[in-house]
C-alpha cells in the first residue's frame, strides 16, 4: 500500500552538496593552517552534522572543541553564501518528488544539515514542491541517528507511522529509520557505498530514481 508521507533525507538522497561542502571546508582549514582535503574524501565526512564534519576533516591531534568552533566561524558565513555554488539535485529526484506530490502523498525533508542552509537549498532547487515539513539539525534538539526528527514530522503531520516510508543514503539514515520504526529505504546514489546500506537491511536499496519512483508508488 502506497505511504501517506515520505521522509527524505537532503544530502546524498536529494542534493549531491559534497563539493560545496568540500570547498567550504577547505577554506576554513586554510584559514587556520590546516591540511586540506580532496572532494571524494568528503564522502565519509559527511552525514552527521557539521560540527562532526569539521571534527573528522581536522588532524588527529587537533579534533578539540576550540578548533571545531574556529572553523565553523570560517565555514558557516561562506557556506552560507556559496553552498548553492556547485550542489545540484540528483538525477530524476525532481520527478519522484512531483509524481509523489501529485498522488497526494505528503512530502518531508529531515537533515542533519543546519536549519537555514537545509531550508534554503530546499527552496532554491525545488521550488514546485510543497513540503509539509522542512528540518534540519537545530540547537537543543538531538541529530539523526536520533529518531527525535522523524516523531516531530509525524506529529506535525498527523501521520502514524506505519503510513510513513523514510529514504536516505547513509547509515545515519538508516538507523534513523529504524529507530524511528518506519519503513526505510536506502539510495545507492549517494555518500556512502551500497555495501554500508545492506548492512543495515532496510526493506528496499534503489540504484535510480526510476526504481524509487516504482517502489513509493506500489
Amino acid at each position: 500500500m502506497m505511504k501517506k508521507l515520505v521522509i527524505f533525507d537532503l544530502d546524498g538522497t536529494l542534493l549531491n552538496t559534497i563539493a560545496d561542502l568540500a570547498a567550504a571546508t577547505n577554506i576554513a582549514l586554510r584559514h587556520y593552517g590546516f591540511p586540506e582535503h580532496e572532494e571524494k574524501e568528503y564522502n565519509l565526512f559527511v552525514g552527521n552534522g557539521i560540527n562532526k564534519l569539521f571534527e573528522r576533516a581536522l588532524p588527529k591531534e587537533h579534533r578539540t572543541e576550540e578548533n571545531i568552533m574556529k572553523i565553523r566561524s570560517q565555514f558557516v558565513p561562506y557556506y552560507d553564501m556559496h553552498n548553492a555554488d556547485l550542489s545540484r539535485p540528483y538525477c530524476g529526484v525532481t520527478d519522484v518528488l512531483k509524481e509523489l506530490q501529485n498522488r497526494g502523498v505528503k512530502l518531508a525533508i529531515a537533515s542533519n544539515k543546519y536549519q537555514s542552509a537545509t531550508t534554503k537549498l530546499v527552496k532554491e532547487f525545488f521550488p514546485e514542491i510543497d513540503f509539509s515539513v522542512v528540518l534540519g539539525q537545530r540547537e537543543g534538539i538531538p541529530s539523526k541517528p536520533d529518531p527525535t526528527i522523524v516523531n516531530e514530522i509525524s506529529a506535525a503531520t498527523g501521520i502514524s507511522k506505519e503510513d510513513i516510508a523514510y529514504v536516505g543514503d547513509s547509515c545515519v539514515d538508516m538507523e534513523t529509520g529504524r529507530n524511528a520504526g518506519v519503513e526505510t529505504i536506502g539510495v545507492s546514489w549517494g555518500f556512502r557505498p551500497r555495501k554500508e546500506l545492506e548492512s543495515y537491511n532496510p526493506a528496499f536499496i534503489v540504484d535510480n530514481s526510476n526504481q524509487l519512483m516504482e517502489y513509493l508508488l506500489k
